[in-house]
């Protein structure tokens, strides 16, 4: 396969492919513990990451916590609005 036709598929791809971030909002409810837990849970993010998350989240309002496409996102944003944690695919 020559050059051209495997950077041909690869833009083929991506244009598939429209990539999503799942984003976390901060609220005044839930705990930095609740939404560390969800997130290893959720997210299956380590300790630190999910830490590193909740701080961002603290600090700035919110922090984009996964990036995937919209279907494989949509779970896990039920989950964590299950969880009372204010998210959205964006």
């Amino acid at each position: 396969m020559n050059k051209e036709k495997i950077q041909t598929n690869i833009l083929n791809l991506k244009k598939e492919v429209d990539i999503k971030s799942l984003t976390i909002y901060n609220d005044d409810i839930n705990t930095f513990e609740h939404v560390i837990d969800s997130l290893i849970k959720i997210c299956k993010h380590e300790s630190i990451q999910a830490e590193q998350c909740t701080w961002i989240i603290h600090l700035k309002g919110k922090c984009s916590v996964k990036h995937d496409s919209f279907t494989k996102l949509k779970p896990l944003c039920l989950a964590f609005l299950d969880c009372g944690i204010n998210a959205i695919i964006e």
